[in-house]
């Protein structure tokens, strides 16, 4: 608990080496490795520490801002000035170089101001001459005024969308959930909310902002009271519970000779306003700066709890009664259930929390037997009913080689779309929300703002109910229903796991032996879940859908390793060899795609390999799509666009049947055969855009645009080809 030695506290010599560090990469070039130094080095900086005269942190951040200028990022080089001159507004150097980045910009009233204002506060013949010399350059060149300021990052637009519903809360087999009182269009926004406590996971800390959750640019801002949050900005350290940054006493001396206009301008620069900020919540960050800083070592969901607690102190709540935490937040627990190795857990991290929040609530939070039995709820309703916030993540496999073994510019850049767990919040209303393997809704995230949206119309009375995870067409019912248990402890009813469905069956299906025949082969764990589900219930035109893949009585007649639509016997174990063997193949050709030196021969082999996959697995095999993604990939990066659109179209073709043709894995998917289709000059590249389009705005409204701009660059490209003689 000593300040100077706690785990995770500020070190003055941690900084000054790792500044030395980084001033000798400057002075070599190296700019990339000087910019994480001098990063790392402000995060173990006091605020107090001095150098050479100068203040630590300001120094570092104009020692970043010049390495930021020289990689050509002005407006990030532009907010670290701001950020040294808040500290020190006397610093010659940070003025200077704030008027440099102005220059690049074209903002010239600007750097006129900042060139003048360094001229002032230098004290060295040299360097006024220096900035004289700079500032004659810029008044001779056209004057504009374009002030920038620091922005925040943790908005991707503002909210102006009315939400179209207000629903029900209703209560049923499972639980409590929300239901519609009227019939709801597909891409309706039916909620909106803040989270009441958030966390940012662990693997993410040092590439996402702690409050905000979108990626760190590179002039992140850390806390100036520990060595752990990073932010994106200074009004998200400031609104997670940090400090703002003190001007050092007396500084502002030397400034007392300028014009009004200079002081007017040196104010609005060095005293920032962040009046717009949100005052309702208690700051998440601030409680864990004192002394040793816990959550560096304890789970993200414990962490979570931490914040959770602070915020219910923060605002009055008392615990002197055991169910006042718990009766709050209102939410669902399984701590009855748990297993008794769970349950221990919860409570040595429970007795663990309370001793280290009471570090700062030494009055309010007493260690007793209703303080612990609280977070061992808390706990339990955060293992239940935490939502994860994800962050869309874009995977780019570049174009195709050259004759001289150069990235050619003219193959297509294909792109994977994968979905990245960054956070980790409790949602009080989203929580209510229920979970179907079928889900209706989907729940996306602007920042720390949950949205819910409708993907298929919704009756009046229907349950609103979205995916927590797996869903049907991305594992096996036996799958999910084992991951559900285990991560929420609740068997799955939905109708996605209670009735039969073509994705659940053909999914990691064999195909029968017989040609002829589209009907699927089991093996016995999957037939024995299959089997268990109401076949009664299915209406005619979902049995009509069944009868091509099994007959309605089929399990009664046929078993396991038996073909569901004409009985013949297919070896299981035989036919698990053979996809093994084949699969070695594609696992070479994912190697050399990695490497981006993928050989004809590798793709020879993998379309022997494929051919083995088609005769062994089901048509509607998910291994077979992946199969064909991987060829389409591979082609891309041959040059065969032609091949490698068949190839893609033969993937979505499989996908659509397993999550439906609107599925927002079929926009993914999309993506990729477009930029194909265009680069080959194919008009059905246009036609394959505007579904992509519809499917991305059909779950993500009017943020789609902002949230994924590749859509716009392809609407783009879709205008210039149209409007093209072909």
């Amino acid at each position: 608990m000593d300040p100077e030695n706690a785990l995770c506290g500020k070190k003055k010599d941690a900084a000054l080496e790792l500044k030395r560090q980084g001033n000798q990469c400057f002075l070599k070039g190296d700019y990339a490795p000087a910019l994480v130094y001098y990063s790392q080095a402000l995060q173990v900086a006091p605020m107090n520490a001095v150098d050479m005269d100068k203040n630590l942190v300001a120094t570092l951040y104009v020692n970043r801002a010049s390495v930021l200028l020289k990689m050509d990022l002005q407006l990030e080089c532009l907010r670290d000035c701001n950020r040294a001159l808040q500290i020190s507004s006397n610093y010659a150097k940070a003025w200077y170089r704030r008027g440099k980045a102005n220059a690049s910009m074209g903002n010239f009233h600007d750097a006129i101001h900042d060139f003048q204002i360094s001229k002032n506060v230098e004290v060295s013949f040299n360097g006024k001459k220096q900035v004289d010399d700079e500032l004659k350059i810029i008044q001779r060149q056209h004057k504009r005024s374009n002030t920038v300021q620091e922005h925040s990052n943790n908005k991707l637009d503002d909210f102006d969308e009315p939400i179209q519903v207000k629903l029900h809360v209703t209560t049923s087999n499972k639980g409590r959930g929300m239901v519609s009182p009227i019939e709801i269009p597909p891409s309706s926004l039916v909620h909106v909310e803040e989270p009441y406590a958030l966390v940012i996971l662990k693997h993410c800390r040092e590439t996402h902002c702690h409050y905000c959750l979108n990626e760190l640019p590179a002039d992140k801002v850390p806390c100036p009271s520990c060595s752990i949050p990073l932010y994106c900005s200074q009004r998200c350290q400031i609104q997670a519970g940090g400090q703002m940054l003190q001007n050092v006493p007396d500084n502002k001396e030397i400034l007392k000779d300028l014009s009004d206009d200079l002081r007017k301008y040196v104010q609005e620069i060095t005293l920032p306003s962040f009046a717009d900020l949100r005052t309702d919540d208690v700051p998440e960050h601030k409680h864990e700066c004192d002394g040793v800083h816990w959550p560096a070592i304890l789970p993200s969901e414990i962490v979570l709890a931490g914040r959770i607690v602070a915020k219910f102190v923060g605002q009055g709540g008392v615990f002197a009664d055991a169910s006042n935490l718990v009766d709050m937040l209102n939410l669902s627990h399984h701590f009855s259930e748990m297993h008794a190795d769970s349950k221990l857990e919860c409570i040595i991290y429970s007795i663990i929390l309370s001793s280290c929040l009471r570090q700062f609530f030494p009055s309010q939070l007493p260690v007793n037997e209703n303080t612990i039995s609280q977070i061992v709820i808390l706990i339990s309703q955060i293992r239940t009913n935490s939502i994860s916030i994800v962050r869309m993540k874009s995977f780019d496999a570049p174009g195709s080689r050259d004759q001289s073994g150069r990235l050619s510019s003219v193959a297509p850049f294909t792109c994977n779309m994968e979905q990245v767990r960054v956070g980790q919040a409790i949602y009080t209303t989203g929580s209510l929300f229920n979970h179907s393997c079928k889900p209706n809704i989907h729940a996306y995230f602007n920042s720390r703002t949950l949205f819910i949206r409708t993907t298929a119309f919704v009756t009046v009375g229907c349950p609103l109910e979205l995916s927590y995870g797996p869903q049907v067409g991305q594992l096996d019912c036996k799958d999910r229903l084992k991951l559900l248990e285990d991560e929420y402890s609740f068997k799955c009813q939905c109708s996605g796991c209670s009735m039969v469905h073509i994705p659940d069956l053909v999914l990691n299906a064999f195909c029968c032996i017989n040609p002829s025949c589209c009907g699927v082969v089991l093996d016995r764990s999957i037939f024995n879940c299959e089997n268990k589900k109401t076949k009664d219930s299915l209406t005619v035109d979902e049995q009509s859908r069944l009868e091509p893949f099994m007959l309605t009585d089929s399990f009664l007649h046929a078993g396991p390793s038996h073909c569901l639509k004409c009985g013949s016997y297919r070896n299981i174990k035989s036919s698990r060899s053979t996809v093994d063997e084949a699969w070695i193949h594609f696992t070479r050709l994912q190697q050399e795609m990695n490497s981006n030196m993928v050989s004809e021969t590798t793709v020879s082999d993998a379309l022997r390999a494929l051919c083995s996959l088609k005769s062994t697995l089901h048509a509607y095999n998910k291994r077979i799509a992946e199969a064909e993604d991987n060829l389409s990939q591979a082609f891309c990066l041959l040059g065969k666009l032609e091949h490698a659109a068949d190839h893609c179209k033969a993937s979505i073709r499989i996908l659509e049947k397993l999550y439906g043709e609107n599925h927002i894995a079929i926009g993914n998917e999309l993506l990729k055969l477009s930029s194909i289709l265009l680069s080959v000059g194919d008009c059905n590249g246009v036609e394959c855009i505007k579904r992509l389009s519809e499917i991305f705005r059909c779950h993500y409204g009017w943020h789609a645009n902002t949230m994924f701009p590749f859509l716009n660059i392809l609407e783009e490209e879709t205008h210039k080809f149209v409007s093209t003689d072909v």
